[in-house]
């Protein structure tokens, strides 16, 4: 089951719209903090902050749900 962690999930008809979404969101969000944030370490975590979660949720897509626990 470890294994299917560390392989390639390669998108498809039902993955591709959903990490478009996905990424559309994170892309937005970061605009609006780019915007609205005085640079800095803050908004240099907080960009930090959205680019991981959206890889994270990628993740989940591609996983499927799939969890260790």
């Amino acid at each position: 089951m470890v294994a299917e962690f560390f392989k390639y999930h390669a998108p498809n008809d039902v993955t591709i719209p959903k990490y478009a979404a996905i990424n559309q969101a994170a892309k937005n969000f970061a605009e609006v903090v780019l915007a609205n944030c005085p640079s800095g370490s803050d908004r240099v975590a907080a960009i930090n902050a959205i680019r991981a979660a959206r890889m994270t949720a990628n993740a989940a897509i591609a996983l499927n749900g799939l969890s260790l626990y």
